[in-house]
């Protein structure tokens, strides 16, 4: 974990600094959900002070990404099952309309695109590291929002991609599912390129849905209650 210092965020408090760099850390894993964040500790790894440190932390008890204990302080906030299922419906919902406007909207130019990532993400899906399978897997969907030309559902979907990142990374690390993700996505982008609406439509909730059983059985498994 480090402070990186771009034209996005040369700008940017310290605090806003500090506060990517945990948020980073938190959604690929780097810190664990349970994992305490230690003020001290951060702040010298960071080569901040602890005020900056101190202040991204309650930023992230806003997002959901912290939580506050008693006697012990800020730790990572567990991945439950509800926090799963509420930002999956959320996203199966967008998810779903993206396909359908996708369908009915996608130039020659976002086929092409399209069909790109999706033998991007099977290369990804080959090299068998998890930050690479998350990262085409983000960019195949972010390909049907774009095709939806619709700048409204393009932000929506990119503020919930960042709420939703950390059960991409909980899924992927299932590699017995790689296989099946590679196929949905085929078959998704098949039938946006046929304009078969409904298919699109089935197959995302499929492909959704099948990541949410993947993940609550790897959350029970961890908890030992599988």
């Amino acid at each position: 974990m480090e402070l990186k210092y771009d034209a996005e965020n040369e700008y940017l408090p310290l605090r806003d600094v500090v506060f990517q760099a945990l948020r980073q850390a938190i959604i690929t894993g780097e810190f664990s959900p349970g994992e305490r964040l230690m003020e001290i500790k951060l702040a010298s790894k960071l080569g901040v002070s602890r005020t900056p440190v101190r202040e991204a932390i309650r930023m992230l008890e806003l997002e959901g990404l912290v939580v506050m204990i008693p006697r012990r302080g800020a730790e990572v906030a567990r991945i439950t099952e509800k926090d799963l299922r509420d930002a999956l419906e959320v996203r199966t919902a967008i998810e779903e309309l993206s396909v359908e406007l996708a369908c009915e909207r996608i130039d020659e130019e976002g086929k092409a695109r399209l069909k790109q990532a999706c033998i991007d993400f099977k290369e990804a899906i080959d090299t068998k590291h998890v930050q690479n399978i998350v990262d085409g897997d983000v960019r195949f969907h972010d390909v049907i929002f774009e095709s939806t030309q619709n700048p409204r559902l393009i932000s929506v979907a990119h503020t919930l991609r960042e709420q939703v990142y950390r059960y991409r990374v909980e899924y992927v690390k299932d590699f017995s599912y790689h296989d099946v993700l590679v196929k949905e996505h085929y078959e998704i982008t098949n039938a946006i390129l046929t304009k078969d609406v409904q298919k699109a439509r089935e197959i995302m909730r499929k492909h959704l849905y099948n990541q949410e059983l993947i993940v609550i059985k790897n959350l029970k498994e961890t908890l030992g209650e599988g």
